[in-house]
């Protein structure tokens, strides 16, 4: 008779369920010893920066900033001063109100300074380097004047050879080693620039900097843009200023004129910020929804539309007389430092606005419609005498600086 199996116990089944289950598991090798003769590599904290470097960093930082604003400034009026660089200025001037409509932060609206720092930057020090170039010449000039073919006119123009070659190759040296104005202080530029052309590739170089800076620029962009931006507010001032215009002959169409004209004030600075901050043209278009913004700002919107146009009348003092076209960039300057602050507020209020979801008390949208009648009345009214001041008559009815060309004067040859 077969003897039945005996069961085996809880504990003998969960013995072997154990080794089955370690024999499965994978076992990894075993470290290896560490290479005596293998430095590893040991990461140190950085030791704190010395507040004295951070103090002359941040005053660096100040001074490099403060001075690429002027010579952004300096260089919007020379731009302003030529008939299609005024477009390059209005498309810039709607950047700088569209990145601030976008973050509504102000600093945002100063757009390419640290740029403008470095052109200016290579400006001065040739202007500096030059001097003594244009002084020598003088004395050569003198000296031709009184003995035209002596040793001593000769003499200065060799010099003049000389120094000019040498102001020259400086000058390249300094702009491949990087243009800054430290740079053009570096006595050893034409030492390193023979080097440098020994080597060789110093054309392929010296051709990929010059287009990555010529690119970097966004002329093409901003000249775009500015052409977008004065087409679409002209659309919405032509034909008020042209009723206001006629208004000598005909006093009804000119009070019609100013009316509409009063009415398009109010829309086109924030219409021109909508189009900027969407890079959409259709956004003149949408006054509805410039509208919906104002109700939920009312007062940021008075008080940019205050500057814009407190702005701007002062400036038709500047338009009444033609000055020399050699001066022209400095009346440009003016014109600038004051429509500046003014495309900036306005991209400041709307984006206000924009951040916010519900509208503001109904008491503060009026009061921000009341407080805008007399700044827009007093604006009609300067626009309107500016036909009869200017030498241009009519036709300077059409050279709204503070909506179009941000230039006294509008010339297309």
């Amino acid at each position: 008779m077969e003897t039945p199996a005996t069961p085996q116990s809880a504990d003998s089944w969960n013995a072997l369920d154990l080794m089955a289950a370690a024999a499965a598991i994978p076992v990894a090798p075993p470290l290896a010893e560490p290479d005596p003769d293998r430095a590893m590599p040991v990461v140190m904290p950085l030791p704190p920066q010395d507040p004295f470097l951070r103090l002359i960093e941040f005053v660096y930082s100040a001074t490099e900033w403060c001075f690429g604003v002027v010579a952004l400034f300096l260089g919007l009026s020379v731009l302003a001063a030529i008939p299609l660089g005024q477009f390059l200025a209005l498309g810039y001037l709607l950047e700088a109100s569209g990145r601030v409509a976008r973050t509504g932060r102000i600093r945002d609206g100063f757009v390419g300074v640290r740029t403008a720092a470095l052109f200016g930057g290579v400006v001065l020090a040739c202007s500096l380097m030059w001097l003594p170039l244009y002084l020598m010449s003088l004395q050569a000039q003198a000296a031709r004047i009184v003995d035209p073919n002596g040793n001593i006119a000769k003499a200065w123009e060799i010099a003049i050879a000389l120094l000019a070659t040498g102001l020259v190759l400086h000058t390249v040296g300094a702009l491949l080693w990087g243009g800054r104005f430290r740079h053009f202080v570096n006595p050893v530029n034409i030492p390193w620039l023979g080097y440098r052309v020994c080597c060789g590739g110093l054309y392929a170089e010296a051709r990929d900097r010059v287009w990555n800076t010529v690119v970097g620029l966004w002329l093409p962009y901003y000249f775009w843009l500015g052409v977008r931006g004065f087409a679409g507010a002209f659309m919405w001032l032509a034909f008020p200023l042209l009723l206001l215009g006629v208004g000598h002959q005909f006093w009804f169409l000119g009070l019609v004129g100013a009316f509409l004209f009063g009415i398009v004030v109010l829309y086109v600075p924030f219409l021109q910020v909508r189009f900027a901050r969407t890079q959409r043209f259709r956004a003149f278009f949408e006054v509805l929804a410039v509208r919906q913004v104002y109700r939920r700002a009312p007062l940021a919107f008075a008080f940019a539309l205050w500057v814009h146009l407190m702005f701007a009348m002062p400036l038709y003092l500047l338009k009444i007389e033609v000055i020399p076209r050699d001066l022209v960039f400095l009346e440009g300057l003016f014109f600038l430092l004051f429509i500046f602050p003014a495309r900036v507020l306005g991209g400041w209020a709307y984006s206000r606005g924009a951040r916010r979801r519900e509208p503001r008390f109904w008491m503060l949208r009026w009061m921000g419609r009341f407080a805008v009648i007399p700044v827009v009345m007093a604006y009609v009214f300067a626009v309107w005498i500016s036909q009869h001041l200017g030498w241009g008559g009519v036709s300077k009815l059409y050279e709204q600086h503070a909506f179009l060309l941000p230039v006294p004067f509008v010339t297309w040859n």
